[in-house]
């Protein structure tokens, strides 16, 4: 018994890495960007299109990762997956070594890892709702989330500390940093086995009846996911922009200063993934609590002047945030089955991927208006997304249905409905 659980730690330690290494793709470049700037003498959207070429891709290829992963192993999905979110790094930063055309050569690497990305931290989050169950779920999945709120906080740190060295550095490090984490997964991770005999027709006839059944709150779901990341990722964008514009902070300061709102998500998403358990009615009010707090959090962010006011205030955002996601976790991933898990987490994790590549760009863009204008609008869409999960987010019990394939055994036999 003292093995099997062992094991199970060790596997969820090898997942749980896996979004901690993902999240370094945008996080450790963020208090870098005027540093990139200045050294290929682009504009501010451009720099922004650093972390957007990354996402963008990531967010559109995720749902095939996720029907692929309903089909084979999920681990099969994120080995290879890694390696290429490993050799996209390695791309951008052989633009320095050719010694010409170094903005295309990042923006060509960063596809790259956005297509890696694609099949890594959504499959995870998958694999863990497959190995753990019940109030282990949620806390396994309190964990995940709180790897990936931890990247968040170690990133900026770690991308400015080998920024400050030499800027290309950073790209060199997700390599070196993914290798061990895809040799943990070989090790570590025990798949169950899965059913191989699915066709297309029944999947997508499976996934159907469940989106019939749960589409309108996980629509919300995926709204209110995708929001709290757009606001986080711009405003850090916002925050490392005026830190260099206005105060000439550093790098290395620059990234210090980021990691603390990032230290309250990763410390609310663990606290909360263990808090919440298998209490739904609680995951929906921490989801609407934590978006109240991110919309207040920004609207008085512009009316405060000294920075470590400002920095104490995004402390309540970074909180909001990690209350929010772990629960949308918990909710989402138990809507499916293992059937259908995959798809599921994929185009949520899908829409997070977009919120985080919208963020900089229209933040960049937003910066044109008043400060207190901005923010309000900021303010205000993740109030209208705490008011849609109130209203709309609906609480899954005994009565859902999940379409059961049929056995190639039984020809062409219609399929069966049952209740579980």
């Amino acid at each position: 018994m003292s093995g099997s659980r062992n094991a199970g730690t060790a596997a969820l330690w090898a997942l749980s890495a896996v979004p901690f290494i993902m999240v370094l793709g945008n996080s450790m470049l963020i208090p870098i960007l005027p540093n990139i700037q200045a050294a290929l003498g682009i504009s501010q959207f451009q720099a922004s299109l650093v972390i957007t070429l990354f996402s963008v891709p990531a967010g559109i290829i995720i749902p095939v990762a996720g029907f692929l992963s309903d089909r084979v192993r999920r681990k099969w999905i994120i080995l290879p997956a890694l390696g290429c979110y490993a050799l996209g790094g390695l791309i951008a930063a052989a633009g320095v070594w050719s010694g010409s055309n170094l903005y295309t050569w990042i923006l060509a690497g960063r596809v790259v890892q956005g297509i890696g990305a694609a099949g890594t931290a959504p499959i995870a989050m998958a694999l863990v709702g497959d190995l753990f169950r019940g109030s282990e779920r949620s806390r396994a999945l309190g964990l995940n989330e709180a790897a990936n709120g931890f990247g968040k906080v170690v990133s900026p740190l770690l991308g400015a500390w080998v920024g400050g060295w030499v800027w290309y550095g950073t790209f060199l490090l997700f390599p070196a940093l993914t290798l061990p984490v895809m040799a943990a997964l070989w090790w570590f991770v025990r798949e169950p086995s899965i059913s191989r005999g699915m066709t297309f027709s029944e999947y997508w006839r499976s996934f159907r009846i469940l989106w019939r059944r749960d589409g309108t709150w996980l629509i919300v779901g995926y709204f209110a996911g995708a929001t709290v990341l757009f606001l986080l990722f711009g405003v850090l964008f916002y925050l490392s922009e005026i830190l260099e514009s206005q105060f000439r902070f550093g790098a290395f300061a620059r990234g210090g200063m980021l990691a603390v709102p990032l230290t309250g998500m990763c410390t609310a998403s663990y606290l909360s993934g263990r808090w919440i358990r298998k209490n739904r009615t609680v995951m929906k009010w921490m989801v609407i609590g934590g978006l109240a707090g991110v919309s207040l959090s920004l609207l008085i962010f512009p009316r405060l002047e000294r920075i470590f006011w400002r920095l104490a205030d995004l402390v309540l955002t970074g909180i909001g945030t990690g209350a929010v996601l772990p629960s949308l976790n918990t909710l989402i991933t138990g809507t499916a089955d293992r059937r259908e898990r995959g798809i599921i987490t994929s185009f949520y994790g899908s829409v997070r991927f977009l919120g985080v590549a919208a963020g900089p760009p229209v933040f960049s863009q937003l910066m044109k208006l008043p400060a207190t204008a901005m923010f309000s609008l900021c303010a205000g869409l993740a109030a209208a997304a705490a008011v849609s999960c109130l209203f709309f987010i609906r609480l899954p019990g005994r009565r859902r249905k999940s379409f059961t394939p049929i056995s190639p055994s039984l020809g062409n036999r219609p399929g069966k409905v049952r209740i579980r």
